[in-house]
């Protein structure tokens, strides 16, 4: 058998391509199915079921789509309200494949009906265990995303589905999360790119502590997770609709320039430095690099008209691409070519970029105030002295407390900021981009 990882690294998830034979089957497919099909494919293999793990809430599955594209039977866990036809499967059920079997065991926590399928060779042995949201590399899927009524009940039951896997299990057993690779669904951050039972059992905390212990330090590291995921679950209750990964409508510079004076939403896709050394008034940078979906799907208004600007068809068509798979379908057009070719007549404007060295020649003249956009978590953890936090997914309503003048704005990496400065660049502002490594401003000496 052979276990193929389909990386979606702007998520922070992982699908698989589980193959023997000629036979195959996949695991938590993301949205864009092309890239399943291409790999399968190149396997050689025909895909004859899709497995979920549970209904997720972090992206839409391309699951449903796939499963009708190539004729094969959906495996969705039983229990949840759904507007197709799939195989409903709770605990102890088996999905045979003819080459290879999975077990269904029941492991609630990440969602009331979350499963874990253990994969079975034709001897039987537990070759690995594909566990969604459930035990991650040294961590554990989050437990408050279907309610926050639910949110102890669900703590204590992941608690004891990591510690039912752990016990069932050899020690040998590969275990393939879903989550984990950046994912918000994790509880913590994960560790590492692989993982087994065994060292699970050494590592995870569900596994090394007691329960109310566990309890009581995942709920205390709760911290904010994208708007976005709030129509995650709906959409792929309902049943997605089946994927357009074309080119938008091309926008000429006179109806860009009528949509930006609209207050429609323009997401410019350039690189940070590129946008803050000239970019259209009033139009938003959000970087197409590994976070790009996860803010632009955090901060935007839901269903507004979205037009993008791309220096070329291609990165018009990646960042389609990434929308998608979190359910932003519709995009009103987009704008390519260099920047200047769109200004329709307007001046570009610009703001300055700096590091933390600079900030700390510069920390103690009184015109100046520093914006620290992380979220709050990561504030009281170390910031710089005397910086106001407004953490970026809360900017757009608290705009009006930042105030006029020379601004610097910062994060941990430069990306939150960027956006940001986006935001806030106005007339009445300077503002400057820290585009730096928070360490950074921790060996400066600017953290108290």
């Amino acid at each position: 058998m052979d276990v193929s990882i389909i990386e979606t690294s702007g998520l922070g998830d992982r699908s698989y391509l589980i193959s023997a034979g000629d036979i195959g089957a996949v695991v938590d497919p993301q949205r864009d199915i092309d890239r399943v099909l291409k790999l399968a494919a190149e396997r050689g293999v025909r895909i004859t079921h899709v497995l979920e793990t549970h209904i997720h809430n972090d992206y839409v599955t391309g699951g449903l789509e796939l499963s009708r594209a190539v004729n094969a039977e959906y495996v969705v866990p039983a229990g949840d309200d759904l507007g197709y036809q799939r195989r409903a499967v709770v605990d102890g059920d088996i999905v045979d494949t003819g080459a290879f079997r999975f077990q269904v065991m029941h492991t609630p926590g990440h969602t009331h009906h979350h499963v874990s399928y253990v994969l079975r060779d034709p001897d039987d042995t537990a070759a690995g265990v594909f566990t969604g949201g459930s035990m991650l590399f040294g961590t554990t899927g989050r437990t408050d995303l279907v309610g926050g009524e639910h949110t102890d009940e669900l703590t204590h039951a992941q608690y004891h589905s990591v510690r039912r896997l752990a016990e069932e299990l050899p020690a040998e057993t590969k275990v393939y999360p879903t989550h984990g690779f950046g994912s918000f669904c994790a509880a913590t951050p994960a560790s590492g790119d692989e993982s087994t039972i065994g060292r699970e059992r050494t590592s995870n905390p569900a596994l090394t502590q007691d329960e109310q212990a566990y309890v009581d330090e995942l709920l205390a590291g709760l911290a904010a997770y994208p708007a976005y995921y709030a129509h995650m679950g709906v959409i792929n209750r309902a049943g997605p609709a089946p994927v357009d990964l074309s080119m938008p409508e091309r926008v000429d510079p006179d109806e860009l320039r009528r949509r930006i004076d609209a207050g429609e939403w323009v997401v410019d896709l350039r690189e940070r430095t590129a946008f803050a050394a000239g970019h259209l008034g009033g139009t938003l940078g959000f970087e197409l690099s590994g976070s790009f979906v996860t803010y632009l799907g955090w901060l935007y208004t839901w269903g507004a008209p979205l037009t993008l600007i791309g220096e070329s068809e291609e990165q018009v068509l990646d960042a389609r691409r990434e929308l998608v798979r979190i359910g932003i379908d519709d995009l009103d057009g987009a704008a390519v070519g260099e920047i200047h070719t769109l200004v329709a007549g307007t001046e570009l404007r610009s703001y300055r970029v700096a590091d933390f060295s600079e900030l700390a020649r510069r920390r103690d003249e009184q015109q100046i105030t520093v914006l620290d956009v992380r979220q709050a978590n990561e504030f009281d953890e170390s910031h710089i002295d005397g910086a106001a936090n407004i953490a970026l997914h809360e900017l757009a309503g608290r705009l009006g407390e930042v105030p006029e003048g020379e601004v610097w704005v910062h994060c941990a990496s430069g990306y939150r900021s960027s956006i940001a400065a986006s935001m806030i660049d106005a007339p009445e502002r300077s503002v400057v981009l820290v585009n730096d490594e928070f360490d950074r401003a921790r060996k400066l000496g600017l953290t108290g």
